[in-house]
């Protein structure tokens, strides 16, 4: 049975999900959200990486990065801003706004999500005049969180803007989108005890659905570490360090496993990942390392035995190359971080 590697490496990259608004809009209506790293400490102050997504309820809008062309978004849309770009959702293309999300930062005494009203007089005013279209439209609006440093492959792998279609949803077996709407419309009405913790589990069951279909339909030419999962043989390796980090690996035994000859492998993994087999296993077990100095208070000698270092001394070594500073200051600084 092969390895689930990307559902391992969602794991150590701690994927969270939250349902932050539930939105009724009415045209003409146009709200704009500024980078998501900036909104960070509010509403993941856990999270080093913020993503943004917007699901359609129900009606059809807009949105855009800046600089891009608008995409039409309609009923069981769903779209990702995966590196947590500022953009634009709006009844129509081309409008714009100023971001007004400050309430975030005020002490939250209700549970999420928020319920809004887009479409106001004052917004309406805000924008051209021609603008005349009466259709409403619904908006689920949250965001996902999860590591970047040291090492998450993943997000480099990812595109500014994932846009998934109702029909694209509707051909799998799953439409986790679907399932997500529907009890997302119940808890934002009943506001049932544990709601919170529920729509975050299946927002996040629901990208790792979108992940799934971002992959399948990546074109063979693709480059990247989900293009490389797919790779019989890219995959393969990436298995096997994600089943065992802390084997003493080596090219030749990479290579054996595989049925590749060592430079074949070598090229094969660096024009997919963009790292050597060997650069990638050392990178992955300093991730593993970080989990564990900022989750408990293992010795640093315990952390560098799960990592796959008999010495504390090399494992030491390996971490300060590769994060830029010693496993015990990564760890206070972790700590400071998390205290604020």
């Amino acid at each position: 049975m092969s390895h689930d590697t990307l559902s391992d490496l969602l794991r150590f990259v701690r994927l969270r999900g939250a349902l932050f608004f539930h939105v009724d809009c009415t045209a003409p209506w146009v709200t704009e959200a500024p980078k998501a790293a900036d909104l960070a400490r509010a509403i993941m102050p856990g999270s080093e990486h913020v993503m943004e997504y917007h699901v359609v309820t129900h009606g059809s809008c807009w949105a855009s990065l800046a600089g891009a062309d608008p995409i039409r978004l309609q009923a069981g849309d769903v779209i990702v801003f995966p590196h947590g770009d500022a953009h634009v959702i709006s009844s129509k293309p081309g409008m714009r706004t100023k971001p007004d999300l400050d309430f975030l930062f005020e002490h939250r005494s209700t549970q999420l999500p928020f319920m809004l009203q887009q479409g106001t007089t004052e917004t309406a005013n805000t924008v051209a005049a021609d603008v005349v279209d009466s259709d409403k439209a619904g908006l689920l609006c949250g965001f996902f969180g999860c590591d970047r440093s040291p090492f998450n492959p993943v997000l480099d792998s990812l595109p500014r803007m994932i846009h998934v279609s109702a029909e694209e949803l509707a051909e799998g077996s799953i439409d986790s989108v679907l399932h997500f709407s529907r009890l997302a419309a119940a808890e934002s009405a009943q506001k049932r005890p544990g709601g919170e913790v529920v729509l975050e589990r299946l927002s996040e069951l629901m990208f790792v659905d979108l992940l799934r279909r971002y992959l399948d339909r990546l074109p063979e030419a693709e480059s990247g570490w989900l293009a490389g999962l797919r790779d019989r043989h890219v995959g393969r390796v990436l298995g096997l360090m994600h089943d065992h980090p802390t084997q003493a690996w080596t090219m030749d035994e990479f290579s054996g496993r595989v049925g590749l000859s060592r430079s074949a492998l070598h090229d094969r993994f660096v024009q997919f990942i963009g790292l050597t087999p060997m650069q990638y296993l050392t990178r992955w077990r300093m991730q593993i390392a970080s989990r564990l100095l900022t989750e408990g208070n293992s010795t640093i000698a315990y952390v560098a035995l799960k990592s796959g270092y008999d010495s504390e001394a090399a494992f030491s070594r390996a971490f300060r190359r590769i994060v830029g500073v010693s496993p015990s200051t990564w760890r206070r600084q972790r700590a400071a971080e998390a205290a604020r």
